[in-house]
């Protein structure tokens, strides 16, 4: 098995309808608690009409403010709502702000398009490029390249300059991510040299094994990632929920969250065959055992915890501790930080 060298987590960020600042505050705390037990990698996901952030960077930019060192990722932004270039200035401010710390991770389609594609887009948004398209044009931005001809200046008060995206923050073109669920996308993730994103949900393509299909994916980008000089980054995704710090009613909640979830990794669903893994919910010896089995862990070093939906704070960082202390160590993983473990988990 390889040594995992990266760990972080990925949160989705929920808040009650009727008080999202405490949410939003308390996602903070757990970016700031997650630094502090020495995880590589803290991530948002983005959401769009759910109680969840509906803008990754602009929570980022915050979090860049609570932190120090964490890298600083979005998982994923839908491109389809996004225009690339107002994107692309939102973004470079982030890694501006976090010292370059931003990883930035986006996916094609427009979840609840039906009813958000008319308040977003001007026009038959239905004729638009909402797909990998989109996702090139922002990645063309990043890159800083002037507008206009060599003699093309815009004026400002005190300043005459040549125009493009501002701020400039060119280590970001590196740090892209795709979300590849399919052959066809991590192929052209691959292509466009952008770093990959695979989770717990992938298609089944000539096969109904999820592990099998994973490790097809991981292969194939592999093979075609381009130019070669790329760092070609792969962070893999799996929801981890250890037992061993939790009380004897929360592990009960924990098995309940798992035991729902089961029936859908039984098969592939729908048209498009998503195969779905199981949720690693046990103690800390039955999910170093499982994950020491899982061929698609093992055939990388960036390993990502999902945190389950709609668990609170305390739950959060019990489920982050007992992972960092008792799993990870176990896989290989080193803190790459020192004098980390001080945040301790809360009686």
């Amino acid at each position: 098995m390889s040594a995992i060298r990266s760990l972080s987590f990925l949160t989705p960020g929920n808040y009650p309808d009727d008080d999202p600042r405490a949410g939003l505050e308390a996602t903070l705390r757990l970016f700031e608690f997650g630094e502090a037990e020495g995880f590589d990698g803290a991530w948002i996901r983005q959401r769009h009409l759910e109680h969840g952030v509906s803008s990754a960077a602009v929570f980022l930019a915050a979090a860049s403010q609570r932190t120090g060192h964490v890298e600083l990722g979005t998982a994923v932004i839908p491109i389809g709502y996004e225009n690339p270039f107002r994107l692309a200035e939102d973004l470079t401010t982030v890694d501006v702000l976090s010292g370059g710390r931003l990883q930035a991770g986006f996916s094609t389609g427009m979840p609840h398009a039906e009813l958000l594609g008319d308040l977003v887009h001007d026009g038959d948004w239905r004729g638009y490029d909402l797909a990998y398209g989109r996702i090139a044009r922002l990645a063309h931005h990043l890159r800083g390249e002037y507008l206009g001809g060599p003699d093309t200046v815009v004026h400002s008060p005190g300043n005459v300059q040549r125009p493009r995206l501002q701020p400039h923050s060119p280590g970001l073109t590196d740090r892209l991510w795709y979300g590849g669920g399919s052959l066809r996308s991590v192929r052209w993730a691959a292509e466009q040299g952008l770093n990959l994103l695979t989770g717990n949900i992938v298609q089944g393509e000539g096969t109904d094994d999820f592990v099998a299909a994973q490790l097809a994916l991981i292969a194939e980008y592999r093979r075609l990632l381009l130019p070669p000089d790329r760092p070609g980054r792969i962070a893999l995704g799996r929801v981890i929920v250890p037992l061993d710090g939790a009380d004897a009613a929360t592990r009960e909640r924990y098995r309940r969250y798992a035991a729902a979830r089961h029936e859908r990794t039984l098969k592939p669903m729908g048209e498009r065959r998503i195969l779905f893994a199981p949720d690693l919910v046990g103690t800390s010896d039955e999910i170093v055992e499982r994950l020491q089995a899982d061929a698609a862990v093992s055939a990388v070093s960036e390993l990502r915890l999902e945190l389950p939906y709609e668990f609170d704070e305390h739950d959060y960082e019990q489920i982050l501790y007992d992972a960092r202390t008792l799993i990870a160590p176990r896989l290989g993983w080193r803190p790459a930080t020192s004098g980390v473990g001080s945040a301790g988990i809360p009686a």
